[in-house]
C-alpha cells in the first residue's frame, strides 16, 4: 500500500509507463512550454515605449507586466492542487491554449485597458504552464533521476530570461510590438498537438480527493489584493495611501479566513500536513528568502549599469546577459550534481547560496567609482550561486511528500518565489529610494543647493532620472549653464552627487539582499537530507511509518 501521509518521507512514485522515446519528447514538449511563458514575461519589457506612444497609456504602462504576474501567481496554487486530482495532461493543454488565447487578444488591442486585460489573460495560461513544468517532470522520472531534468527546466527558465529582452526589442524594430505577442502562436500550436498524442495524464491510484471549489475562492481572494498592494505601493501610490493599505489589509483578512476555512474540510486544496513537513517547510522558506533576493538582482543590477556605470539601456541588456547565463549554468550544474550524488541538498544548497552570497556583498561596495569588471564580475557570482539553488529545493519539496500530492506541494514553490519576488521588489524599492534620498542630503553641495530653484532640487533628490535619460542630463547641465562656467562645475557636481548617492543606495539594497541569503543559509543548514528515491526500488518499500514525526 502505498504511503499517503503527507508528513511521511519516504513515498512511492508511480512509472508512468512509458518508453524511452516517449519520454523525451514529453520532456521536450515541457521545456519549450516552459521556454514559452518564462519569455512572455520579459519579451515585453524592450517594446513597452512603443506600446506606450500606440496606445496612449502611460499612466498604466507598469500593468502590462504587473496584470501577467499577478494573474500567473493567483493561479498557480489552485492548477496544482487540480492536476493532482484530474492529472497533468489536459490541465497543461487547457494552459496552453489560454496562452495562446490571451496572446491573439493582446495583439489585437486597440486601447491600453484592453492590453491590460489580454495580458492578465495570457497570465492565467502562463501561470498554468510554470506550474505543471515542474509536477510533470516529478511524475516522469523518480526522485534519484529528477535533480538533473530540474535543472534543464530551470536553465530554459534563464535562457528565455536572456533572450526575451533582445528578441522583443528585434521583432518590435523590424515589424512591430503586436508580433512580441503573435510570435507564440507558431511555437504554441505544435507544443499541444504534441501533448494530446504523447502527454502522460498520471491520474492519481486511489480515492479521488472532492475539488475544493470554496478554497479555490478564498485563496484567489487573498493572493489577488496583495499582490496588487505590493506592486501599486511606492509606484503608482504611496504606502501609506489608503488604496495600498485596503489592499494589503483585505488580503491579510481574507488569508485567515482561506486558512480557517482550509482545516475544516475534508478535502482542503491547500493540506495544511504537506507544511507541517520539516523538509517541505523549510525548503519553501528558503525559496521565499532566494525570490526576495532574486528578484532585486534581476532588477537592480541593470540600475547598477545604467546609472552609475553609464551604460545605455542595450549595453546594460549585454552586461546582464553574462548573470543570466550565471543561473542558467548554476541550475544545470547543480542538478546533474544533485543527481549523481543521491540527494545531499543541504550541503549543495549551503555552498550555491553562499556563493550568491559572496556575490551579493561584493555589490554591496558599490561606489561611484565602480569598475564595468567589477559589477560584472560579482553579478556573474550572484547569478551562478542563484541557479544553482532553482533544483535544489524544488527536488527536496518533491522527495518529502507522496505522489498525491506532488503538484500542490510543487506548485506551492512557484508560488512562494513569485510572493518573494513581489515583495521583495516592493521592499527593495522603497528602501533604494529612501537611501537615495538620505544620499543626496550628504552629497549635495552647498553651492547647488543656494543656486538650485526649490522644484528642482526636490526633482533631483526625488529621482536620479538625471543619471538614466541622457535629456534629462543635458536639461539638467542647461539649467546649471545659464549662470556661466561656475554653474557648469557646479552642475557637474550635481551629476555627481547624484551618482555618489545612486551607488550607495544600490549598495545598501545588495547588502539587504546579502542579509535574506545569509538567512536562507542558516535555514538550509537545518533542512533534513533524504536519500533520492530510485527507479529500481519496489513500490511496495516504505521505510518511514505514518505515525513517526516528520524531522
Amino acid at each position: 500500500m502505498a504511503q499517503t501521509n503527507p508528513g511521511s518521507f519516504q513515498v512511492e512514485w508511480n512509472d508512468p509507463g512509458l518508453t524511452d522515446r516517449q519520454v523525451r519528447l514529453t520532456l521536450i514538449g515541457v521545456m519549450f512550454a516552459m521556454f514559452l511563458a518564462s519569455l512572455d514575461q520579459t519579451i515585453v519589457a524592450t517594446a513597452i515605449p512603443r506600446i506606450m506612444a500606440d496606445l496612449d497609456g502611460f499612466d498604466r504602462v507598469t500593468w502590462v507586466s504587473s496584470a501577467y504576474i499577478v494573474a500567473s501567481t493567483s493561479v498557480v496554487l489552485i492548477t496544482g492542487a487540480v492536476s493532482d486530482v484530474y492529472g497533468r495532461k489536459w490541465l497543461f493543454v487547457g494552459g496552453i491554449s489560454i496562452f495562446l488565447i490571451g496572446s491573439v487578444l493582446a495583439a489585437s488591442s486597440q486601447t491600453m485597458n484592453a492590453l491590460i486585460v489580454f495580458r492578465g489573460i495570457q497570465g492565467l495560461g502562463g501561470g498554468m504552464i510554470m506550474a505543471l513544468s515542474f509536477v510533470t517532470i516529478g511524475d516522469l522520472f523518480p526522485p534519484a533521476d529528477r535533480a538533473k531534468y530540474q535543472g534543464i527546466i530551470a536553465a530554459m527558465f534563464g535562457i528565455s530570461s536572456v533572450l526575451g529582452p533582445t528578441l522583443g526589442g528585434v521583432i518590435t524594430d523590424q515589424f512591430s510590438w503586436e508580433w512580441i505577442f503573435l510570435v507564440n502562436i507558431p511555437l504554441g500550436i505544435p507544443i499541444i498537438l504534441l501533448f494530446i498524442r504523447l502527454f502522460p495524464n498520471a491520474t492519481k491510484d486511489g480515492p479521488k480527493r472532492k475539488i475544493d471549489i470554496g478554497g479555490a475562492i478564498l485563496i484567489v481572494l487573498a493572493i489577488v489584493p496583495v499582490l496588487l498592494g505590493l506592486s501599486w505601493g511606492g509606484n503608482q501610490y504611496a504606502w501609506s495611501d489608503p488604496i495600498v493599505l485596503s489592499a494589503l489589509a483585505s488580503g491579510a483578512f481574507m488569508a485567515v479566513i482561506f486558512a480557517l476555512y482550509e482545516t475544516r474540510v475534508s478535502d482542503p486544496i491547500l493540506p495544511l500536513a504537506v507544511f507541517k513537513n520539516r523538509v517541505v517547510g523549510i525548503a519553501l522558506f528558503v525559496i521565499l528568502l532566494t525570490g526576495f533576493a532574486m528578484f532585486g538582482a534581476i532588477f537592480f543590477v541593470p540600475l547598477l549599469f545604467q546609472g552609475v556605470l553609464g551604460a545605455s539601456p542595450t549595453a546594460s541588456g549585454s552586461f546582464l546577459t553574462p548573470m543570466m547565463l550565471g543561473i542558467v549554468f548554476g541550475a544545470a550544474i547543480s542538478g546533474q550534481v544533485l543527481s549523481r550524488t543521491g540527494g545531499h541538498y543541504r550541503i549543495q544548497g549551503i555552498l550555491g547560496l553562499s556563493i550568491m552570497g559572496i556575490g551579493a556583498i561584493m555589490l554591496s561596495g558599490t561606489t561611484a567609482e565602480i569598475t564595468h569588471g567589477y559589477a560584472l564580475t560579482s553579478a556573474v557570482i550572484m547569478g551562478f550561486g542563484l541557479g544553482t539553488s532553482f533544483p535544489l529545493y524544488t527536488i527536496a519539496i518533491q522527495n518529502g511528500v507522496p505522489q498525491q500530492y506532488l503538484g500542490i506541494a510543487t506548485s506551492s514553490a512557484q508560488f512562494f518565489r513569485s510572493v518573494g519576488g513581489s515583495i521583495g521588489l516592493a521592499v527593495f524599492g522603497s528602501y533604494m529610494v529612501r537611501r537615495f534620498k538620505d544620499g543626496m542630503e550628504d552629497n549635495l553641495p552647498s553651492e547647488a543647493l543656494e543656486a538650485v530653484p526649490p522644484q528642482l532640487l526636490n526633482q533631483i533628490t526625488d529621482n536620479p532620472n538625471a543619471l538614466l535619460n541622457p535629456e534629462a542630463s543635458d536639461n539638467l547641465i542647461n539649467t546649471f549653464a545659464a549662470s556661466g562656467e561656475s554653474g557648469i562645475a557646479v552642475g557637474t557636481q550635481v551629476l555627481g552627487a547624484i551618482r555618489g548617492s545612486l551607488a550607495g543606495a544600490i549598495g545598501d539594497v545588495f547588502f539587504l539582499c546579502f542579509i535574506f541569503v545569509a538567512l536562507a543559509v542558516v535555514a538550509t543548514a537545518f533542512i533534513r537530507e533524504v536519500p533520492l528515491r530510485e527507479r529500481e526500488k519496489p513500490s511496495s518499500v516504505n521505510s518511514q511509518s505514518s505515525d513517526e514525526p516528520d524531522d
